[in-house]
């Protein structure tokens, strides 16, 4: 198992420098544990997270204690990706624990190969319970199996190791194959109508007559002609 050494800390200190000095701020809890504030390496971290993820055990020596326990949350800085804190679960002795291990595809699918058809991965991690001895780092979903478009994998297909139960439901979907379609561009129809409304608007604007005056324009001024 990996372990990683801890080291009491006072909440009080800055947790910035802290990371400065290559710590990171942690703290471990459990249903027989009191929240304890913690640093550890943050190099050491870095590496057992990797390896271990959050389904793996990991062994918090603090001092002369030892605490089985699991990577429960990670704080990670948004632009840089780095860890800024992390909380530990510590499992209860004797005692089995339930988490999500991840899923992992291996293998070459028939349907997909020959048939054209594109694989579904319905879900990523399969829920189980299990003593902390016993946690697998991962599962694994042989995708071989789907032969035909409409083959599909179920969580009962998958593997599970001795000392472990599935507690997620064993008809659940973890795979599938979806049928490629071909895709057909749209070609709007043309709008004749509009187009010939547009065109006789135009002409009408293009020959459009100046206005006549009225008749009674200019009359006044003929009269005045007429009486002289």
């Amino acid at each position: 198992m990996i372990t990683l050494t801890a080291e009491k800390r006072d909440i009080k200190d800055s947790v910035e420098d802290m990371r400065k000095a290559g710590k990171l701020p942690a703290v471990f809890y459990g249903p027989k544990e009191k929240s304890t504030p913690i640093t550890i390496s943050m190099k050491d971290f870095i590496k057992a997270f990797k390896q271990a993820g959050e389904s793996s055990v990991v062994i918090l020596k603090e001092g002369n204690d030892e605490h089985e326990s699991l990577i429960h949350d990670v704080d990670v800085h948004p632009l840089t990706g780095a860890p800024r804190h992390a909380d530990f679960y510590v499992i209860e002795k004797g005692k089995k624990v339930r988490v999500h291990v991840p899923l992992v595809y291996e293998g070459v699918s028939p349907a997909v190969k020959d048939k054209g058809g594109i694989l579904v991965k319905v879900m990523r991690e399969l829920e189980i319970e299990a003593s902390p001895k016993d946690l697998p780092h991962e599962l694994k979903a042989d995708i071989s199996s789907l032969t035909e478009l409409s083959s599909v994998i179920t969580a009962e297909d998958i593997k599970i190791p001795a000392g472990v139960t599935l507690i997620a439901n064993p008809e659940e979907i973890i795979a599938s194959i979806a049928e490629a379609k071909e895709e057909v561009e749209e070609v709007k129809p043309i709008d004749m109508s509009a187009i010939e409304v547009e065109k006789k608007g135009k002409e009408a604007k293009e020959g459009e007559e100046v206005p006549q005056a009225p008749d009674n324009v200019g009359t006044g001024a003929a009269k005045k002609e007429e009486k002289k």
